[in-house]
Order: structure tokens, then sequence, then C-alpha cells
């Protein structure tokens, strides 16, 4: 099977439809389809854009007809935790303005919908990672230990349990800290008395990492995100265990999340991120061609630029 992976599209319909036709799938009976490739989405489907309900109404008949398939992005996750009641009063997920903030547009959308609880049960079928074997697809970071472990622990192959869900809603618990990983990549602190302010204006003292890259020895070089930020970064010396093992052998993994600006192209011979910052002023959204590649290749990734832009807020 060829795949197409596509990354992050956050509310983003319009733009979604021209790169589904731009890969050459057309519109059958409700669902976009290709006569020999099948897509892969990376989640982070909502929140941010203008067209919330659009997005859902072309990707979920997609999956539910097996014209794609999906892993869970971090706003899907959140979008279940900031619904679901937890004992003693409140919600998994708080209902502080800067959640409220980061959900608005989904929220605007659906909350007062028949509808709403129905699709976040179905968010809930979204695993959290696939393995296809030649072929690995999570949101942020792959890390077979934590993904070992869940199975182990929750007897899952990838599914978001209930115990799982309650579990990784409880900050400090080793559940937190796994679907964190997976869902929002290696983060570490910075040097005491740096931090740096992102696109939206929120001061960061905590980076996200090349966790697969054993060969960077800087904070800066560690860095992995919007590459406009990377000189507000820190150039000291890094400390900490910020790498996880991703053997070059190892089959080809697809990200997303990490909101790229630069030319689309391979993280690693075997690592590739497809979010291009649909949701940000000049952004595009991403896809990668993969058929059967063991190597990944620059010259497979097709972009398209958003149509329609949303100020963003915390990623």
């Amino acid at each position: 099977m060829a795949y197409d992976i596509i990354g992050d599209i956050h509310g983003h319909a319009q733009t979604l439809e021209l790169l589904l036709e731009e890969l050459g799938y057309s519109l059958q009976q409700g669902v976009y389809r290709h006569p020999t490739r099948r897509v892969i989405f990376l989640g982070d489907f909502i929140d941010r854009g203008p067209q919330q309900r659009k997005v859902i109404h072309i990707v979920r008949p997609m999956i539910d007809a097996g014209a794609a398939l999906s892993v869970m992005g971090n706003h899907e996750f959140n979008a279940i935790a900031y619904s679901t009641p937890k004992s003693g009063g409140g919600f998994l997920r708080p209902h502080n303005d800067h959640n409220f903030h980061q959900h608005q547009a989904f929220l605007d959308a659906y909350v007062d919908a028949d509808d709403y609880h129905e699709l976040l049960d179905w968010f809930g079928t979204l695993p959290l990672w696939l393995d296809l074997g030649d072929l690995r697809v999570v949101h942020a970071c792959w890390d077979q230990d934590v993904i070992d472990e869940i199975k182990s622990r929750y007897d899952v192959n990838g599914k978001l349990s209930n115990g799982l869900l309650y579990a990784a809603c409880n900050y400090g618990t080793w559940e937190f800290l796994a679907v964190e990983t997976l869902l929002k990549g290696k983060e570490i602190k910075l040097p005491d008395g740096h931090s740096f302010t992102d696109q939206s204006g929120i001061t960061r003292r905590n980076i996200r990492v090349r966790w697969w890259d054993d060969g960077v020895e800087t904070f800066r070089d560690a860095f992995m995100g919007d590459e406009r930020l990377r000189t507000n970064i820190p150039d000291d010396d890094i400390h900490g265990d910020h790498l996880i093992e991703y053997s070059h052998s190892a089959p080809p993994c697809f990200l997303g999340h990490y909101w790229l600006s630069n030319h689309p192209a391979p993280l690693s011979d075997n690592i590739a991120c497809v979010d291009y910052s649909v949701a940000r002023k000049g952004g595009r959204l991403a896809a990668y061609r993969w058929d059967g590649e063991t190597v990944l290749s620059a010259d497979k990734f097709v972009t398209v630029n958003a149509v329609e832009h949303a100020v963003a807020t915390t990623v």
C-alpha cells in the first residue's frame, strides 16, 4: 500500500481539500478517495482554524470508510480530557482561561451541538500510534519503551483506554509522562535564567528537542520547532538525557506537531515531520508520498499554501 501522510490541519478545511486534489484524490459519494493510495493523518484536526466542522466532515468519512488512517494528536486528547469529569468535581483538563482560549474555535463549533460528545467518543477511537510494519506514525515522538509499557500495563495496541486517560491526566504519573512524550515530544528545561518568547507571545523555559539526534551538543542545536526561533535559544552545552534511541535501520517514522517553517525535508534518513504550520501566516499544509522506501527523500513532500489563517495560540 502506498500512503500519503498529511500533517496537522487545525481547522483549515479548504487547504486540506486543495492538498487532497493536488495528491489526486477525488470526492466519491461523500468520501475523498484515490484509486491506488490511502491517506494517513497525523491528528490535530481541530482548534485554531475557521472550519472546524468542515475538517471533521472531510477526514472522518475517509477514516470510517477505510480511505484513510489516523493517529490521535494532542489536541484531540486535550478535547477528550476537557470534556471528561473527574472525581471530586471539575474536569480532567481544567476549564481555565488558557485552556479555553486554546480550544475556543472547536468549542464555538461544537460544544452546544448534539454531536459534541459523539465526536469526542470518535476521537477516542484514534490510536496513539500506528505500527504498520514497514512504516510507523505517531504525532510527536516514537518511544518504543513507552509504547511497549502501555501495551503491557493496559493490554491495548495504541488505543486510549479509560484507565490510561485518567492516569495520563494526573500530573507526575508515569502515564502522564508517557502520553506527553508520544503526543507532545521530548522536552528539556533551559539553563537557569534562560527563556524565550514563542510566536504566540508566550514565554517558554523548556524546549522541544531533536529526540533522535545524538549529534547535537547545545540547546540551540537540539531545538525542534520553528526555525525562526532558533537564534533565541541559548547556545550553551546541553545537559541531561534528551535522547530516545531510534535506530537508523528502524522503519521510517512520520511525525506532526512541531510547526516547522523551513523547506520540507526529512529530519533524518528514516524520520520526517510533515507539520508546516498551516495555522500561521505564511504556513503550508504538507504531505509526504510514501511508496515503500526505507530512506526518505525531500522530493516526496507535497505542500499547498494555507487558504486562510487563524492566530495561533499555544501549540
